[in-house]
């Protein structure tokens, strides 16, 4: 069984990247989608309204992209070691992300991540449609995921740890037993725990008591 669960957000925590904003460069949509990226992160804005129109402006893209934007994902410092240490201590470490399954799947898969849960994007004949498909994972989609993967875990809710940088990861802070700040965003920094501002995720091993 195991002793904790680890879950964390994808862009700008888990990787050091905004994945939307990858893809917007291709779509020459960046400045648009970064500005309304920043406004969603800030709690600013509804995240599905915000999700929504900053994947319309993906219209027309090749389902190619995902593969042509791979080489630019760059994971966070400190992850595969913190991965690696929470693992041998019995723990699950998981993923709940804003961003898309298209381009999650191979990162979490390489990091050995025991869940991992997105949004997907809608492609008809090998194009982007700028519009979505299957669950939004929101603010309120992470914390579902959050008791789900917990439950299926066996572990009580205080035996979870949380990270995540912006507003959407706001619901599943509030209801697991260590919510932590990762580099975070002004709403996150009034909520969580734990703040780390060092852009190491191994930094994440004292608090559980793994290292240091």
């Amino acid at each position: 069984m195991a002793r904790f669960l680890v879950i964390l957000d994808v862009d700008s925590t888990l990787i050091e990247n905004e994945v939307i904003e990858l893809l917007a460069e291709r779509a020459g949509t960046l400045d648009e989608v970064a500005r309304i990226t920043l406004d969603a992160m800030n709690g600013e804005l509804d995240f599905e309204a915000s999700l929504r129109s900053r994947v319309a402006t993906l219209e027309g893209l090749p389902a190619s992209v995902f593969e042509d934007v791979a080489p630019a994902i760059v994971v966070t410092p400190g992850v595969p070691e913190m991965v690696a240490a929470v693992q041998a201590a019995d723990g699950r470490v998981a993923v709940v992300s804003g961003g898309f399954h298209e381009v999650l799947d191979p990162v979490a898969e390489a990091l050995g991540l025991n869940f991992w849960r997105a949004n997907r994007l809608e492609v008809a004949d090998g194009v982007l449609t700028g519009g979505l498909t299957g669950p939004i994972i929101d603010a309120a989609a992470k914390a579902d995921t959050l008791r789900e993967w917990a439950a299926e875990c066996g572990l009580p809710l205080r035996q979870t740890i949380a990270v995540g940088d912006g507003a959407n990861d706001l619901e599943m802070m509030a209801i697991c037993g260590l919510a932590v700040g990762f580099d975070a965003k002004a709403p996150v920094r009034d909520e969580a725990h734990v703040l780390l501002d060092v852009r190491d995720m191994s930094q994440l091993l004292p608090l559980l008591g793994l290292r240091g």
